[in-house]
């Protein structure tokens, strides 16, 4: 570091060194687990607590690995319905990365750890991987909606055991953000796998 990027400053006895360099390439120690739950003051138990950051987890991982997917048939989608496909995917990844930051954070409001890294969730999720190339577009619509039935199947169960342990808050963003979501996407996939005919009938 030269000297005209470094100037002593003088506080009390005490002299340290200034400067705007960033100090790079720094490693800190673990503070909190993965899995492990702080205390919050939140008037619910630790075990309710511990069960909705394990089951929100889940419902992460396969929420982000779902929403990779629509990114990935979004930009590989081809034939004659490209550009409505490409648009819809992309729309439903948008409300599908809507959902991870909103479950992340309440994994982190209930003093929990969120899946951060996608590593991470790709070791966790329920949902198969599709092959690295691309696939016919039916197939494509397919292979999303076997993996909205997957999220739907696990957070009709966590929501009813979550309110059961009386974790409202958890309860409310599976039943009105994820579910529904994931239903009305759902819906919108579907129907573009009835073969009906275009012009006649």
């Amino acid at each position: 570091m030269t000297k005209t990027m470094v100037k002593s400053v003088k506080r009390g006895d005490a002299r340290r060194e200034m400067s705007s360099q960033p100090w790079l390439h720094q490693h800190g120690r673990e503070i909190q687990k993965f899995g492990d739950v702080r205390q919050f003051p939140l008037g619910l138990s630790f075990d309710a607590r511990g069960y909705a950051c394990q089951r929100l987890n889940q419902l992460l991982c396969d929420t982000a690995i779902l929403y990779a997917l629509y990114k990935k048939h979004h930009w590989l989608v081809r034939g004659p319905t490209f550009y409505q496909l490409h648009l819809l995917f992309d729309k439903h990844a948008g409300e599908q990365a809507a959902l991870i930051d909103a479950i992340a954070e309440r994994v982190q409001t209930l003093g929990g750890i969120a899946v951060g890294d996608p590593r991470h969730a790709a070791e966790i999720t329920h949902i198969p991987r599709p092959p690295d190339g691309c696939e016919e577009v039916p197939a494509m619509l397919s292979r999303l909606l076997e993996a909205h039935e997957i999220i739907l199947i696990d957070a009709h169960e966590a929501a009813a055991k979550l309110a059961d342990m009386g974790d409202d808050g958890s309860n409310d963003l599976i039943v009105s953000s994820l579910i529904r979501t994931n239903e009305l996407q759902a819906w919108f996939l579907a129907e573009h796998l009835v073969d009906t005919p275009l012009v006649r009938a």
